[in-house]
């Protein structure tokens, strides 16, 4: 038997899942084994979800958003759909991005995968 849960509290996910789905306007753009998800984000939205959970004790701060905002229906664009909101994004997310596998059951929809590969680009 199995359960599915549709939230954007991650602590639950991380306390309950033990594989993840991470959707972004109706989009499936990242996949895998709860851990591994959480452990190595490759997803732009899925890292800017991570850094948006709070952190119990030490030192207040602001909490981390996306920028932006999600876009509608009528204006959803071509290709990626996080490209509006993505700190990588360059003409080719005008396209889809091809689901990239990284072993494991862990997948995610970026043209950029893996992200690892990007910031070594941006170094």
């Amino acid at each position: 038997m199995g359960t599915i849960m549709i939230t954007h509290d991650l602590g639950v996910v991380a306390e309950l899942a033990t594989d993840v789905a991470v959707m972004y306007a109706g989009t499936i753009v990242e996949t895998g084994p709860a851990a591994r998800v959480f452990d190595d984000p490759q997803h732009p939205y899925t890292i800017g979800l991570m850094s948006s959970i709070p952190t119990l004790g030490g030192a207040r701060t602001r909490l981390s958003t996306v920028p932006g905002m999600v876009p509608t229906a009528e204006t959803m664009p071509e290709g990626c759909r996080f490209a509006s909101r993505c700190p990588f994004a360059q003409p080719i997310c005008a396209t889809v991005p091809p689901r990239v596998n990284f072993g494991s059951g862990h997948a995610a929809s970026c043209h950029f995968a893996p992200l690892e590969r990007r910031m070594e680009l941006r170094a």
